[in-house]
């Protein structure tokens, strides 16, 4: 089969691999969709400490943010997912540790995620195999490219969870990228009044179109009652300002992960009475953004600016494929096109 390697630091290429089997309580799946994220483009650059942390080493098959449909199934697995469409959970715990036993097994310490960790194969290829108990299945209301942004979606659902976002209370997302605008669709979703803010005016251009409550620059921020900020980015300043900004008794969610280390001062948590939550992956999130999907209250669709062949896929992480600002910030692989 067809599928994109990473062969070493900023270089790769669509090679033709052995296609997967499906081992016990697993299933093989053909990939409709797979979304590109930032975790692809920090470990296409070679980042060194995330693929410390990922346990990975070159050649690296990416690709974690997928759906597709069942076409094989390995001892163990009924007969009847094949056919099924379906997207699952990319955290994939050994299944027998305490943090796994807790269902806490997107924090388990010998973990593989899709595509991410521990060497896993991801889904920027035709066919993927995953464990029977990751998947997730789509119901007909989830095309494909709404299936392949349940990922995205999930992690979404969780920080908008922890924010305590809903009917009432005013949310400030820090970021218009996937993750912060998806944040913000799922929390205007509940009937949180939710605002976002941006880099500079263009970055906006999105958020604008989708009609949020307010769209900022740190300029023109209002001085209003956060009841909740979302961090969304990758910039390193960002959580110290976001605990700057909530309103005391209020909640900072750290969704975004930047390549330096981050600072916050402690004592203004403390002395604020604020909530600080880190969150790590989609998992429990995963089912709440297919029936979110499903029903229409949230649509993902407008975040996807375009679908491609794999064989563009070095010029997208690269670089070398750039939009103009405020474009969708999605893009999305299709593994069976072709170029032209």
């Amino acid at each position: 089969m067809r599928a994109f390697l990473v062969t070493s630091r900023g270089v790769g290429a669509v090679e033709h691999v052995e296609p997967p089997r499906a081992g016990a309580g697993q299933v093989v799946v053909e990939v409709a969709r797979a979304g590109v994220c930032g975790t692809d483009l920090s470990l296409f650059d070679g980042d060194a400490a995330r693929l410390a942390d990922a346990r990975s080493a070159h050649p690296l098959r990416l690709g974690h943010e997928w759906c597709g449909t069942v076409r094989e199934v390995g001892d163990g697995v009924a007969d009847a997912w094949v056919g099924r469409r379906v997207t699952g959970d990319t955290m994939l715990g050994c299944g027998t540790c305490e943090r796994c036993r807790r269902g806490r097994h997107h924090v388990c310490a010998q973990r593989w995620e899709i595509g991410v960790r521990g060497g896993w194969p991801g889904a920027l290829a035709e066919r993927l195999a995953v464990p029977v108990t990751a998947l997730v299945p789509l119901p007909d209301a989830v095309g494909d490219v709404a299936g392949a942004m349940v990922e995205p979606g999930g992690n979404a659902v969780r920080a908008v969870d922890a924010a305590a976002a809903g009917e009432g209370s005013r949310l400030l997302v820090v970021g218009p990228g996937t993750i912060g605008l998806l944040c913000a669709l799922f929390a205007r979703a509940r009937g949180a009044e939710t605002h976002v803010l941006g880099r500079d005016a263009p970055s906006l251009d999105l958020a604008r179109r989708l009609g949020f409550a307010g769209t900022w620059t740190a300029d023109d921020l209002p001085r209003v009652a956060w009841d909740a900020v979302v961090d969304a980015t990758d910039d390193a300043a960002v959580p110290s300002s976001a605990v700057d900004l909530v309103e005391p008794g209020g909640r900072v969610v750290l969704i975004g992960v930047s390549r330096t280390p981050s600072s916050v001062d402690t004592r203004r948590l403390v002395r604020g009475d604020v909530t600080a939550v880190g969150v790590l992956g989609a998992s429990a999130g995963l089912r709440s953004a297919v029936d979110a999907y499903a029903a229409g209250v949230v649509d993902p669709a407008p975040l996807v600016a375009e679908t491609i062949p794999l064989e563009l896929l070095p010029d997208e992480l690269s670089g070398r494929r750039p939009r103009p600002a405020g474009s969708p910030p999605k893009v999305h692989v299709d593994p069976w096109a072709t170029p032209g």
